[in-house]
């Protein structure tokens, strides 16, 4: 458009544009209602971004156990541990409830001391959405899990390929989108 103007169009369209532009950064109201940056400001307060999880044995304490079989390499493992999803939810992260749409735009970031790491929406885990399970464990093969692989690891069973199941898990995070 901008090549079908004249001189004197192109300079009344940037004139143009530089004055929405002061218009919306002096508006309050504007910014408010701005998306992109809203979570900037403050998280909701029934959710608030970011929180990290407790990852100590208290912390996992009180979940329910499960057997949980997955390949991490080439091996099929046979571990125990906590669901992702009940351990959000213990700490706040996930509400009980389906979620809605101020939850939608939330992932979950799990690191590794090696600086892996992999991402899920809280929407790919929710049980009535995308009901993925993942899982947080402790032990494998009836033994803790070793240095070099614990002494948490995430397992995901229905992955087509082990690339989630993370080692050495040591921070759960919960951010709102950008």
């Amino acid at each position: 458009m901008a090549g079908r103007l004249g001189r004197c169009g192109r300079v009344a369209l940037g004139h143009l544009l530089i004055a929405l532009c002061l218009q919306a950064v002096a508006t309050p109201d504007a910014q408010a209602a701005d998306p992109v940056t809203a979570h900037l400001r403050a998280g909701s307060p029934v959710t608030p971004s970011p929180i990290v999880l407790p990852l100590d044995v208290a912390a996992r304490a009180s979940l329910t156990r499960h057997r949980v079989e997955a390949f991490a390499g080439d091996a099929l493992q046979h571990c125990e541990g906590v669901s992702l999803t009940a351990l959000l939810r213990a700490h706040g992260a996930m509400s009980e409830a389906a979620l809605q749409d101020d939850e939608l735009d939330r992932y979950v970031r799990i690191d590794s001391r090696d600086g892996t790491r992999v991402l899920f929406s809280l929407a790919e885990l929710d049980p009535t959405l995308g009901g993925r399970a993942v899982y947080l464990v402790d032990r494998c093969d009836g033994t803790p899990l070793d240095s070099t692989a614990g002494p948490l690891r995430l397992l995901v069973p229905a992955d087509a390929r082990p690339t989630r199941a993370l080692r050495q898990v040591d921070r759960i995070i919960v951010v709102a989108a950008p």
